[in-house]
C-alpha cells in the first residue's frame, strides 16, 4: 500500500477508495484518457476491477464498452484485461497487447493509428470528441496539491487538463526520487496563439516537475504498489551486431565529411533489440560526448549514461528489462540529474526534433525498392503495432534511418520487397536504409537510383536476383520510367506468401 507521505494533501486525501470503488464511477460509454507509454506509469488496478463491472454487466446482458485513450502501449493489466472482455469500443493512438491486436484485426475492436506527437494537439483541437474522465497513475501527491508524475508522461497532461473528472492511482512502487526527473511545459496553445517552444539542447528545462490539476476534478484516489511491465530483450544475434557495424561506420563517415560533428548530433531511437545493439555499438565507438533527444530511453541509453559515454537524454517514458529496471531504481538520484522526462507532446515536437537536428533510427516491417517504408502492416491489412513516434522524428529529422533484417520468419519473407503492402513512410521521408547486407545512401538519389542502392547494398542475397529481375523488367513494360512498376505483380510476392508461406 502507499506510504501515507506519498498523499500529503489533505483534501485529496479523503478521496482514497478501493479500486472497485473507483470503477463504480466510470459509466458505459466513457472515453478515458489513461497514462502509460511502453509499458511504463500505466494504471494498474482500476482497468481490472473495471473488466469485472464490463463482465458483470454483460453476464446480465447489458452492453458495456468505453474508448480508451493513452500515451502508447502499456500493459496487460490495462489493454489485455479491458480487450479480453470485449470492454474496448475503441483504442488510440498506439498498442503492442496481443489481446487487442487481435481483436483489432479481427474487426472487433477500432482502431485509430495517431502520429504521437499529434495527439495532445488533436484533442485539444476536438477532433475525438469529448474526454469524460483521466485516469493517471503519479508517484505522488505534494502538500499544494501538485501530482508527481510517474515512470512516463505521455498525454497525462492532457487528460488532467482537460477530462472531466480524474481518478488517480498512487503508485508507492514507483521512486518517490522521480519527483524532479520530469518536465512538464505549460506553455502549448492552438493556433493562432502557438509560440515557439524554447528548447535549444536536449537537456534545457522549461516547464515545472509537476503536473497541476484542480482538486475539485479529482473524485478517486488509489493506492497501488504494482511494478511496471518489463521488457525481455533477447541477446543481440549476428544480425543485430553487424547493422549496428554499418550505423556506425556510416555515422563515422558523415564526421569524416564535416556533415557531423565529433560529437554528432541527438540520437533518437525506436525501442527493441536491434535499436539495443546499436547503441551499444555507438557506446563502444568513437564519438563524444552523445545527447538524446528520443521518446523513450532503454537499456542502451542507461548503460551509455553509466558509461559516460551519454551526456543527457530526454525523453517521455522508460522501456526496461527487469536488470535496467532495478538499476534504475538503484541509481535513481544519478539518472534523476541526467534524464529528463517530458510530455510526448514535447519530446516528439517536429519544430524541436527539426531544431536539434535529430539523428532518428527507427524499426521497420518492410522497404520496397524505392524507399517506401511500412512501419505498421503485416501483408497489407494486418496492424502489428502502429506508427508510434517514427513519423514525428522520420519527417523531420536531421538524418533519417530505417533499420531491420533483410528476411523475416526464417528467410520466408523478404523485407525488401518490389512495393511494400502498406506505405507509412514516403520514399520523400527515408533517407538511408539499413539492414546487415550494408547501408543505402537514398539522399539525393532519383527513384531509379535508389532502386539500385537498396537491391544491392540491402537486400537479402537469396532475393536480390528476382528483385533486380523486377526492376529491369519494369524499365522495360512500366507506362512511366520515374518510378517504375509492374502494376499487376508489384504485389505478388506478398501473396505469393500468403498462398504458400514463402515469397
Amino acid at each position: 500500500m502507499v506510504r501515507a507521505d506519498r498523499i500529503q494533501n489533505a483534501n485529496i486525501a479523503r478521496k482514497v477508495m478501493s479500486a472497485e470503488e473507483a470503477a463504480a464511477l466510470i459509466p458505459h460509454g466513457s472515453t478515458i484518457g489513461m497514462s502509460g507509454f511502453t509499458g511504463s506509469g500505466y494504471p494498474k488496478v482500476v482497468p481490472a476491477a473495471l473488466a469485472r463491472r464490463i463482465t458483470e454487466a454483460n453476464a446480465r446482458g447489458d452492453q458495456f464498452t468505453v474508448s480508451v485513450w493513452t500515451g502508447a502501449s502499456t500493459g496487460p493489466e490495462l489493454d489485455g484485461v479491458l480487450a479480453s472482455v470485449d470492454g474496448i469500443e475503441l483504442r488510440m493512438p498506439y498498442q503492442s497487447d496481443p489481446i487487442s491486436r487481435a481483436k483489432i484485426n479481427a474487426g472487433e475492436m477500432e482502431y485509430v493509428d495517431v502520429h504521437l506527437s499529434h495527439v495532445a494537439q488533436m484533442v485539444w483541437e476536438g477532433f475525438f470528441g469529448h474526454l469524460d474522465i483521466a485516469l493517471v497513475e503519479v508517484a505522488g501527491i505534494t502538500p499544494e496539491g501538485e501530482l508527481i508524475p510517474s515512470s512516463s508522461v505521455g498525454n497525462n497532461k492532457t487528460w488532467l487538463d482537460l477530462a472531466d473528472r480524474v481518478i488517480l492511482e498512487v503508485n508507492s512502487w514507483q521512486p518517490v526520487e522521480l519527483e524532479g526527473m520530469h518536465d512538464i511545459y505549460y506553455g502549448t496553445a492552438l493556433p493562432p496563439h502557438r509560440k515557439p517552444i524554447p528548447i535549444l539542447q536536449p537537456s534545457d528545462r522549461i516547464g515545472v516537475p509537476t503536473f497541476q490539476c484542480a482538486p475539485d476534478k479529482i473524485v478517486a484516489v488509489i493506492p497501488t504498489d504494482h511494478p511496471d511491465r518489463n521488457v525481455q530483450f533477447k541477446t543481440a544475434d549476428s544480425a543485430s551486431g553487424r547493422i549496428a557495424g554499418h550505423i556506425v561506420e556510416f555515422f563515422g563517415h558523415e564526421v569524416k565529411l564535416g556533415r557531423l560533428p565529433p560529437g554528432l548530433l541527438p540520437l533518437q531511437s525506436g525501442v527493441g533489440n536491434i535499436a539495443n545493439a546499436v547503441l551499444a555499438e555507438l557506446d563502444e565507438g568513437p564519438f563524444r560526448p552523445l545527447t538524446a533527444y528520443t521518446e523513450v530511453i532503454q537499456d542502451g541509453m542507461l548503460q551509455m549514461l553509466r558509461s559516460g559515454t551519454l551526456a543527457s537524454a530526454s525523453a517521455t517514458a522508460f522501456s526496461l528489462s527487469e536488470s535496467y529496471l532495478e538499476d534504475l531504481h538503484a541509481n535513481i538520484g544519478f539518472y534523476r540529474d541526467r534524464i529528463v522526462l517530458r510530455p510526448q507532446e514535447i519530446s516528439n515536437h517536429p519544430e524541436v526534433v527539426r531544431r536539434l537536428g535529430c539523428l532518428a533510427m527507427n524499426g521497420m516491417i518492410e522497404a520496397d525498392i524505392y524507399g517506401n517504408v511500412n512501419s505498421t502492416h503485416i501483408m497489407g491489412s494486418r496492424i502489428e503495432n502502429g506508427i508510434g513516434g517514427s513519423g514525428d522524428f522520420a519527417r523531420n529529422a536531421y538524418i533519417s534511418l530505417f533499420i531491420t533484417s533483410s528476411t523475416a520468419k526464417d528467410g520466408t519473407i523478404s523485407r525488401i520487397v518490389p512495393m511494400v503492402s502498406h506505405v507509412d513512410h514516403t520514399e520523400h521521408d527515408v533517407q538511408v536504409i539499413v539492414t546487415e547486407q550494408g547501408v543505402a545512401d537514398l539522399r539525393g538519389l532519383s527513384p531509379r537510383r535508389r532502386a539500385r542502392q537498396i537491391i544491392d547494398n540491402c537486400a537479402h542475397p537469396d532475393y536480390r536476383a528476382a528483385l533486380q529481375d523486377y526492376f529491369e523488367r519494369a524499365q522495360a513494360g512500366a507506362p512511366g520510367l520515374q518510378t517504375p512498376h509492374l502494376l499487376d505483380e508489384a504485389f505478388s510476392w506478398h501473396t505469393r506468401y500468403l498462398q504458400t508461406g514463402r515469397m
